[in-house]
């Protein structure tokens, strides 16, 4: 009986804060608990929010050569190949890492790109 008179003292207590003081004692509560409290009332907000929040597909994929392998010659080709590139151009696109070789491709032309160059031991990456 006596933990529910504290509980309603406190209750009373907290009831007298001003809104500054109120703000003060929550701020101090999330230093002291490593909290937010700002995370669960945007839970609670909205139970249509998660699928508010459902990121699009990614439809348009740059195809990122992140190393060009042992077959430095072959990945060149390659390039030239998939790029129109010169061959001055795709050997300096072959020596610099992490360098987009095309932009903006559909999901299944950037896969069939990085399968390409896979083949011939680069190392790529879609984004």
């Amino acid at each position: 009986m006596s933990n529910l008179k504290t509980i309603e003292q406190l209750v009373h207590d907290l009831s007298a804060l001003t809104i500054l003081d109120a703000a003060e004692l929550v701020s101090a509560l999330e230093e002291k608990w490593g909290v937010s409290a700002a995370a669960p009332a945007a839970v609670g907000v909205s139970a249509a929010a998660p699928a508010a929040n459902v990121e699009e597909e990614q439809t348009e994929f740059n195809v990122i050569l992140l190393e060009c392998g042992d077959k430095k010659i072959d990945v060149i080709k390659e390039l030239r190949a998939l790029t129109g590139l010169s061959l001055a151009e795709a050997k300096t696109m072959a020596e610099t890492a992490g360098v987009a070789v095309k932009d903006g491709l559909s999901k299944k032309d950037a896969e069939d790109m990085k399968k390409r160059l896979e083949g011939v031991g680069a190392k790529v990456k879609l984004v």
